[in-house]
């Protein structure tokens, strides 16, 4: 329709280039030039031209700010509610599950789905802050009557003006006529009458060329500070959102290193262990040596075990262990230590550890030597 509009007033031009050539040529006292010979006048008629191509532009504007906003409410939207999800996941890890080595993960996921929570709760304040400040104000200003009646306005000049053109050529026409008959009255009669119209036209055309450069004028300042104020006020929410973010953030940050070098800046755990250092070969040696060999095959009864969890040995008479490991248990003693063999070496190793077996496959056993 724009394209269609553009055209015709191209046209429309043309003609009346043409039609004030025609005039010149045949020297008629009015004339389209007539019409527009008044300075004030075509001032008047190029400033409201240049208003309408103004508020055209800047209400296209206006409208692409509103779509713009629009969609960013809806992406922001299917934003926040992933985002909530991942503050219920979080939320149900930290309050379902804890580890073997501390509560710190849990603590963790509670605290980035508390700080998660309130970031999408800003987010939402945005959207929001986005589509009652910004677009709303923006797309009633587009829709808006004082925008239309201007334009209707400068659009009921153009057609008086057009009409005023026509006029003037219509006096010329029945000036040359009254020229070739010799005064005819019925002639004068009918030329002073579009003579008398053509002034009608040429004052109304002025008042409302006033009225719809004053309209059109006063839009175009409306619509200038709205749209400045709604931009400002657009990057205005945004700061404010990104800033609360930046500190929800910082918190969040602050707590979690301040978790990381905790843990990492304590000690090692001590295990408690009231078990005594196993005993040295020597001593059982000497044990065994002191009792009879009958006593001796009754003391020692070998049996085969596996490991249930690793030990790492601390001394050169301990046995490395690693779960699931077989050893051939050859000492038990009582203090809570065990002596036996796996993969070809022989040491001390605590008798928790292991859990006897009664029946192993053959292959597991050919890995104990």
């Amino acid at each position: 329709m724009e394209a269609i509009r553009k055209q015709a007033s191209k046209l429309r031009e043309q003609v009346a280039r043409q039609q004030q050539a025609v005039m010149k040529q045949f020297g008629g006292g009015y004339g389209a030039d007539g019409v527009f010979a008044d300075e004030a006048e075509a001032q008047q008629h190029s400033k409201l031209e240049k208003l309408y191509i103004s508020t055209r532009a800047a209400k296209h504007f206006q409208r692409d700010i509103v779509r713009g906003v629009e969609g960013y409410i809806v992406t922001g939207s299917k934003q926040v509610e992933i985002g909530n999800k991942l503050c219920e996941d979080g939320k149900k890890y930290g309050a379902e599950n804890t580890c073997t080595s501390g509560s710190t993960l849990s603590k963790a996921a509670l605290s980035f789905s508390r700080a998660r929570s309130m970031m999408e709760k800003e987010r939402g304040n945005l959207l929001k802050a986005l589509g009652t400040q910004v677009a709303e104000p923006l797309r009633a200003m587009v829709m808006g009557a004082p925008l239309e009646d201007a334009r209707h306005l400068a659009q009921r000049y153009d057609r008086m003006r057009q009409e005023a053109e026509a006029q003037a050529i219509e006096v010329s026409k029945r000036q040359m006529k009254l020229r070739e008959a010799s005064g005819n009255g019925d002639m004068i009669s009918r030329l002073e009458a579009a003579e008398t119209k053509l002034q009608e036209l040429k004052s109304n055309m002025g008042v409302l060329g006033k009225e719809a450069v004053a309209a059109m004028t006063a839009v175009e300042a409306q619509q200038q500070r709205l749209t400045l104020q709604r931009l400002i006020a657009l990057v205005e929410s945004e700061r404010n959102y990104h800033q609360k973010v930046l500190q929800i953030l910082d918190q969040l940050e602050r707590e979690m290193v301040s978790e990381r070098q905790r843990i990492e800046g304590a000690p090692p755990p001590a295990v408690e262990s009231s078990m005594p250092p196993p005993p040295a070969y020597e001593e059982v040696n000497g044990i065994f040596m002191r009792h009879t060999v009958a006593e001796l095959v009754e003391t020692v009864e070998f049996f085969l075990a596996e490991a249930i969890q690793s030990y790492r040995a601390e001394s050169d008479n301990e046995l490395n262990l690693a779960a699931g490991d077989y050893i051939v248990v050859r000492e038990v003693s009582n203090n809570g230590w065990a002596e036996g063999e796996c993969r070809g070496k022989a040491g001390w190793f605590p008798y928790d550890y292991i859990e006897k077996r009664e029946r192993v496959l053959a292959s597991k056993v050919a890995q104990v030597f």
